[in-house]
């Protein structure tokens, strides 16, 4: 009769441990995921800044200026993520093939996006003027790390830091 009771199957309490177990080792492979999506989206964010900055430089190298804030409906800021039909600083660079298209932050649902430029005149906030009009392009809101994101370069002026208002954030002057 031992015999036969052994051959039955698992008990309960077995059964228990063995989901607990399956149920632990699920939840550190998401968490595991999340982490990577999370890291992956940065790592977006991060190629967009660098393809938009070249294309800044494409646009200056042929205008010899960089281009106008046309919108400033989120803050002050032109972005990325403009309404539909609205202009956008990504415009001039795709129209003129600097850019194959404008370069939105999926992962935000406003129209103001995530990326932000604004083209500033010779001599805002105490920047040197000789140096003639500058951009601050900036990304608001890096998942994996606060502020300032650990690659950003930083940008400020004697009257303004736009490191503190931008995870991570870059300028560059026209001359």
């Amino acid at each position: 009769m031992s015999n036969k009771s052994k051959d039955r199957g698992f008990t309960l309490i077995e059964l228990l441990v063995v989901v607990a177990i399956i149920g632990l080792l699920s939840s550190v492979v998401l968490a595991s995921l999340n982490t990577a999506r999370t890291k992956t989206r940065d790592v977006k964010r991060l190629s967009d800044m660098r393809q938009t900055q070249v294309a800044l430089e494409l646009y200056y190298d042929s205008f010899g200026r960089y281009p106008d804030s046309d919108f400033a409906g989120c803050g002050g800021w032109d972005s990325s993520g403009t309404p539909v039909g609205a202009p956008s600083f990504t415009t001039p660079l795709v129209s003129n093939k600097f850019l194959p298209t404008h370069l939105l932050d999926s992962t935000i649902n406003d129209s103001c996006g995530n990326y932000a430029y604004y083209r500033y005149s010779a001599g805002n906030y105490g920047c040197d003027a000789s140096k003639g009009a500058y951009y601050v392009l900036g990304v608001r809101d890096m998942e994996t790390t606060g502020n300032p994101y650990p690659s950003s370069p930083g940008w400020n002026c004697s009257g303004r830091n736009w490191q503190g208002e931008f995870d991570w954030v870059v300028g560059k002057f026209e001359q």
